[in-house]
């Protein structure tokens, strides 16, 4: 692998952890737009509920099922990126390390 190839390499990688940092923000965003819908549905599903609290609570949780699942998807697509910008981290690391390994064999 050439030095330019490594260079090149490099500003891809930071490219796309710069867009990583952006959707990880986004991601994080819709996750607390999500938890936010899911408190006020089940909190509203529970005032107007009758009965016992364990009553209640049942039905606030059943009333508020596809905003939970919604949020849950939200926190899925955190962690995806997240481990994406892992990933990317990581190979900038090697990559890294190659040009060192690199500068090292020219200099014997």
């Amino acid at each position: 692998m050439l030095p330019s190839e490594i260079v090149k390499g490099l500003q891809e990688l930071t490219a796309m952890t710069r867009k990583g940092v952006e959707a990880l923000f986004e991601a994080e965003t819709d996750l607390a737009d999500a938890e936010r819908e899911l408190d006020l549905i089940e909190a509203k599903a529970f005032l107007e509920a009758q009965g016992t609290v364990a009553d209640r609570q049942a039905l606030a949780r059943f009333e508020a099922a596809d905003a939970r699942w919604n949020r849950d998807v939200c926190k899925a697509k955190v962690n995806r990126v997240r481990t994406k910008l892992k990933g990317l981290e990581g190979e900038i690391m090697a990559n890294a390390t190659m040009s060192k390994i690199m500068q090292a064999e020219m200099k014997l």
